[in-house]
Parts: C-alpha cells; structure tokens; sequence
C-alpha cells in the first residue's frame, strides 16, 4: 500500500458565467490592477489516499472527482 495526496483544482468551464471571479475582477480594477483581463474562481481540495500502487490511487482520485468533487456539466 502506498499513502498519497490528491491535490484536484476545480474551476468554472470557460462558457460558464463566474459571478464571483467578476466581481474579484472589478475590484482588483478599483484597486489600480487595470491590466487584469479575466479571473475565475473555484476550489481546491486535497484527499489523502491509500491505494495499492500509484497508477491506482490516480484512478480513486479521478473516480473521487467525477462522482463527488465537481458537478462535470459547469465545472472542469
């Protein structure tokens, strides 16, 4: 058994509107960042595994994410 770190980066898809990165956007404007074009905001999350090699461990993680840590149809 090996033990490791997920570490999964969960963001809007490009076509998805992003309320939060807007407003992120606006204000980083307000404060003299003019040279911001774009910003999106998501999540981070790290899951600590065990799985019988590393090659398995990647598949209970990609499997982890698709089922539960991001909704497939807005976010990738």
């Amino acid at each position: 058994m090996v033990k490791l770190t997920a570490r999964v980066i969960v963001t809007p898809k490009p076509v998805v509107n992003d309320p939060q990165g807007l407003t992120v956007k606006g204000v980083l404007h307000r404060l003299g960042f003019e040279d911001v074009a774009e910003v999106r905001v998501g999540k981070y999350i790290e899951v600590k595994l065990e799985a019988e090699d590393e090659a398995a461990g990647r598949r209970q993680a990609s499997e982890q994410v698709r089922e539960l840590l991001s909704h497939t149809a807005i976010q990738g």
